[in-house]
């Protein structure tokens, strides 16, 4: 499987202190496990909320989390995927841009990992094919990330306004192609 890697853009309105870049890409895609990966450069003052260990949870976006989203070709309702370093995550149906929310279900709870280095953080997360669209998608990769200080800083492929909006489909331009049969 070829992966690309996606280079994400602060929105101008909230850019980080010392956060000189963030990627993103899917490390894996197959009938069991849909596996991301997120990069932050300049992470020596990154905000990583504590260990809360596994389990659903609202809000994850008021601290350092990653995010993606999944539009199936064709639909315009989408899948938002919150993965927090605590290891809490959500996931989220809507049915238009911030409209018609609902708890997503999940066979089981994804997996993530951060690793830091010295200049660097790597954040994964892997989850569930069951619990995804089965067809090709549009996909946005997303991320908050909190600094020293309390700056806020938020990430996408592209911004579409004045404020971030991580729901606006012009911030979906990644693909996601169908998992391979089982």
């Amino acid at each position: 499987m070829q992966t690309q890697t996606h280079e994400l853009v602060p929105h101008p309105a909230h850019p980080p202190a010392q956060v000189r870049g963030v990627s993103a890409k899917v490390i894996g895609h197959d009938a069991n496990w849909l596996r991301l990966r997120w990069r932050i450069e300049g992470s020596g003052a990154l905000v990583v909320p504590a260990f809360a260990g596994k389990g659903r949870a609202d809000g994850l976006w008021r601290t350092t989390c990653f995010e993606a989203f999944l539009q199936p070709d064709g639909e315009s309702g989408y899948v938002e995927l919150n993965f927090s370093p605590s290891e809490r995550w959500a996931a989220y149906d809507f049915n238009a841009p911030r409209e018609g929310m609902a708890e997503r279900p999940m066979p089981r709870e994804p997996d993530s990992t951060m690793r830091q280095g010295s200049t660097f953080a790597i954040f994964d997360a892997a989850v569930p094919a069951q619990g995804l669209p089965t067809i090709a998608c549009a996909m946005g990769f997303t991320a908050v990330i909190e600094e020293e200080g309390g700056i806020l800083s938020y990430w996408a492929l592209q911004h579409g306004g004045e404020a971030p909006d991580f729901h606006d489909p012009a911030c979906f331009t990644a693909r996601l192609a169908a998992p391979p049969p089982a």
